[in-house]
């Protein structure tokens, strides 16, 4: 059995070799008795900017295990082998039906297949290649596809992401999510970096893989496939329309429709399916020189090789007005990119390659909000799609009716200015210089005017005339939760299973996989008896 040592230093002066030396001293042995040697975790810490270090945990296999066993204390712990993960197969008479390849959908059908049940995936959008054309277009000459973008068609919203597989879950079956990405074509240090990414180039490929990988075990994938209607008869599942022609019969729906499928909720409202608001986040977009980002977190340091490009995480919370404002989805070496997925409506978000390699750093800058606040633009479960589109819309027409998006310098925001220029941005097709003001509520523009200096108390040179605005971020998460019960099914329509960030139970990558999984075993427990 393996030893697992935590808590071991490395300093930029020292290369990963030296591993073996500082894992034999602990363990008081020989170097040469260490037989195997693999990294568990590897995390970042810059805290003391002087003495920066890469932190490991490894599992160390070795010669003398049996007189170590007695040493299970501080830094040396012995750990059992992990455990192959198995899949009897079952049989089922019932063709499952997966709605959208994002994370969610994917796992699900993924799990299931591994379980000999083959299900028919169906996704509203283009396959990778096509829908990455289809972007290109938009960014370049503002030419918008409703139903192949940045929000829809394989691999969802995340195929246009920083590609981050970081959870606050904790759960056993990740370890199994990102060993499957590492099979389709992740690089294998995703599997032991405390805040690992993929980066949106080379999650495309890995998306196509695991594609390919459910038609090898028997699924059907259908592309340009929008379901348009649910049919339930008694509070059952019956059947699903297709592109408004094609109906197909089925008692086994999963959904995992993403968090911008507005015209599903649309239908699933019209078909009685319990639906309701919730809680998400709004604002903007902040762009900063990476070299900056760098300087503010690692000091003097900042440029070492052996650096990653520098991120942050920043909070306010503002009891006085029941709201808090942070930084979301950062992206380090990145870009801002144009998000629409509705003509006549601006979105933005952000993005990164594998190599992090821009000159740029964005983050969203969000404030939280709350379904008492889409009242005044609509009533019911779908109010909050209506409170999105209310500023989507105000930020499309203050970047000039074109895509351009709306931007003003951090500091001219913070002191109500407007400036005709402005700092060259990663942004495409072009921005705007604007008032962001007139992009969103006035609560959330006061809530950002008190956070964004409480942000600069916390990484001095935030607030900098490098620093650029853009607008508007309201993807942040759904406003619509898909409402289901303790067995993963919708709690009026049986048979129908919600899942994933757009059925509001997750966000991100890796949390989003894992409902997808989550839903697919208790599909699995509750619906299908082994043969």
């Amino acid at each position: 059995m393996p030893l697992r040592l935590t808590d071991i230093h490395l300093y930029l002066s020292e290369d990963e070799s030296a591993l073996y030396s500082k894992a034999a001293a602990i363990l008081k042995i020989p170097k040469d008795n260490i037989l195997d040697l693999r990294i568990v975790k590897k995390s970042l810490d810059a805290r003391k900017k002087d003495r920066i270090a890469f932190v490991y945990t490894v599992d160390v296999e070795t010669q003398h295990f049996a007189s170590l066993q007695k040493e299970e204390t501080g830094k040396i712990r012995v750990i059992e082998k992990e455990s192959h993960v198995s899949f009897p197969k079952l049989r089922t008479e019932l063709r499952p039906v997966v709605v959208g390849t994002g994370p969610a959908g994917l796992f699900a059908a993924l799990r299931l297949a591994e379980h000999g049940v083959k299900s028919l995936v169906l996704e509203r959008g283009k396959e990778v290649y096509r829908r990455v054309k289809d972007v290109e277009k938009f960014w370049a000459k503002r030419v918008l596809d409703p139903e192949s973008n940045v929000q829809f068609g394989e691999g969802g919203a995340g195929t246009f992401s920083d590609g981050k597989l970081t959870t606050r879950v904790d759960d056993p079956r990740i370890s199994y999510i990102l060993k499957a990405m590492v099979d389709a074509g992740a690089k294998e240090e995703i599997l032991y970096q405390s805040k690992p990414h993929i980066g949106t180039d080379r999650l495309r490929g890995v998306v196509i893989n695991l594609r390919k990988r459910l038609i090898s075990l028997g699924c059907e994938v259908c592309f340009e496939s929008k379901v348009t209607g649910f049919n339930a008869h008694d509070g059952k599942i019956e059947s699903i329309v297709i592109n408004k022609a094609r109906e197909i019969r089925t008692d086994l729906l999963i959904l995992a429709i993403g968090n911008s499928a507005r015209d599903t909720y649309e239908a699933l409202s019209k078909a009685g399916v319990k639906l309701e608001n919730k809680p998400f986040a709004i604002g903007f977009r902040v762009e900063h020189p990476q070299r900056l980002i760098d300087g503010i977190q690692y000091g003097k340091a900042a440029g070492h090789p052996k650096l990653p490009p520098a991120e942050y995480l920043l909070t306010h919370n503002m009891p006085h007005m029941g709201r808090s404002a942070y930084s979301f989805c950062m992206c380090p070496g990145g870009s801002v990119i144009a998000a629409s997925s509705e003509p006549g409506r601006l979105v933005v978000n952000g993005m990164s390659l594998s190599k992090r390699d821009s000159q740029y750093a964005n983050s969203a800058l969000v404030v939280t909000v709350r379904p008492e606040d889409f009242e005044v633009f609509g009533k019911g479960p779908l109010a909050g799609i209506e409170f999105q589109r209310r500023f989507e819309g105000a930020a499309f027409e203050a970047g000039g009716g074109n895509y351009n998006a709306p931007a003003q310098g951090l500091i001219d925001f913070l002191y109500s200015k407007k400036e005709a220029s402005l700092n060259s941005s990663s942004y495409r097709p072009a921005l705007t210089s604007a008032n962001l003001e007139e992009c969103m509520p006035d609560y959330v523009i006061t809530a950002l005017r008190e956070a964004i200096p409480q942000f600069e108390k916390k990484m001095r040179g935030f607030i900098s005339k490098e620093a650029i605005l853009i607008g508007a971020e309201t993807r942040t998460s759904a406003p619509v939760r898909i409402t289901r019960g303790g067995d993963f099914q919708s709690v009026n329509t049986t048979g129908l299973y919600p899942c994933g960030e757009g059925a509001g139970y997750s966000g991100g990558i890796v949390s989003s996989a894992l409902d997808g999984i989550r839903v697919a075993d208790a599909v699995i427990a509750d619906r299908i008896s082994i043969s």
